[in-house]
């Protein structure tokens, strides 16, 4: 089992960042009590439950919000609770009558994480939005794209997962530490704009030293350097090239054949490029993989571009076993790695670990509540 066994989570069912999160937890060997609204609750048909990745490993369970015997069973899940997670806007867990104040009050030691877009206060406070929206206010989106072009979305990893799945995590597991020597617990108010502008840091560094213009593909780290790009073949694929170290450098350009003059001048904007119509002419050459053959095992810093299919079948991926097959689906292995408590998947999506009367009673729930919850209404455990 692994690090985090033992510790009993309530999470809000919702899309993006909240469920990633109870993934997260639940990999990492959290019990993770998925409460499901209503059956036309708008995130309950969204995705084939059963191929729905980010929800494996759960307990689930169906409550009627709207009746206060799902409430008092709610209630009752949180009491038992180290942490809550929910991902609605500011001001419906309160009128739900489950918000922080009324959580912490049956559960001192309850850690309430909050997960947003724009954070439970500020003038966006209550706006819709996704990923994009708040990677564009962060600063972020802009600096990422071609520069003849706009913006690039980087799916949606950066906002609703970087800055806001895993640093709910974060915040989470720092306000758990701080409870056991307390003995009290915190809320947690994770905004995905807030996350984004943090996972900035290095590139607000950069600007401040002068090393980083506005102009999109004029930077190193943007494609606007030709020692940190992406590159056709003679087949149409693609490699990611980045020798950022300059030793590193003069093996990719030995690699491809292309005599630089002065190899000092790797780091002189003006001669990017000319350089990067070089390297593109050599690259075109020969394919994807003789490439990757003849640069296998160098420190030439150059990879292929695998697609969804490739990925999990290269021979390191196959050998971290960073993709696993686990109930006829490939989906990404748990990680990080533990030597002593290893991450696990605990159950397949749509399926919950062991029975829902096993898990309640487990959770401190009597025979006569179970009955109870059930005969009126507020538990649907199918």
């Amino acid at each position: 089992m692994g690090p985090l066994r033992g510790i009993k989570v309530v999470e809000f069912a919702g899309l993006g960042p909240v469920p990633f999160s109870g993934m997260l937890l639940s990999d990492l060997g959290a019990e993770v009590v998925q409460i499901k609204r209503e059956a036309n609750a708008p995130e309950a048909n969204l995705f084939a439950p059963e191929k729905n990745i980010p929800d494996r490993g759960r307990r689930m369970i169906r409550l009627d919000l709207k009746t206060p015997a799902g409430i008092a069973a709610a209630l009752r899940l949180i009491e038992c609770a180290d942490v809550l997670i929910e991902g609605f806007r500011p001001g419906v867990m309160e009128r739900l009558g489950l918000g922080p104040a009324v959580c912490l009050a049956r559960n001192p030691r309850l850690v309430y994480g909050r997960m947003t877009g724009w954070g439970q206060t500020g003038p966006l406070a209550q706006t819709a939005g996704h990923d994009i929206n708040y990677l564009a206010l962060s600063g972020a989106l802009h600096a990422i794209g071609r520069a003849d072009g706009g913006p690039t979305p980087p799916l949606n990893l950066i906002a609703d997962y970087g800055g806001g799945a895993m640093l709910l995590a974060v915040g989470l597991l720092a306000a758990l530490i701080e409870a056991r020597g307390s003995g009290q617990g915190q809320v947690v108010d994770a905004a995905m704009t807030d996350g984004s502008a943090l996972l900035m840091a290095a590139i607000y560094s950069l600007k401040a030293m002068g090393y980083w213009t506005g102009q999109r593909e004029s930077n190193f780290l943007d494609g606007g350097a030709h020692f940190y790009d992406t590159y056709q073949c003679a087949d149409g694929k693609w490699l990611a090239v980045g020798p950022i170290e300059p030793h590193f450098y003069r093996i990719l350009l030995e690699g491809c054949g292309v005599t630089d003059p002065d190899p000092r001048q790797q780091w002189h904007p003006k001669s990017w490029p000319a350089m990067k119509e070089r390297l593109r002419a050599a690259l075109r050459t020969k394919t994807r993989d003789e490439w990757c053959a003849l640069f296998a095992g160098s420190d030439a810093c150059v990879t292929p571009v695998l697609n969804l299919d490739e990925a999990p079948a290269h021979p390191h991926n196959q050998a971290r076993q960073t993709f696993v097959e686990y109930a006829g689906l490939v989906q990404p292995a748990p990680a990080p790695r533990f030597s002593r408590t290893p991450a696990t998947i605990q159950s397949a999506p749509g399926s919950q670990v062991g029975t829902a009367n096993d898990w309640l009673t487990e959770w401190g729930f009597s025979d006569a509540e179970i009955t109870r919850f059930g005969s009126e209404g507020a538990i649907s455990q199918s």
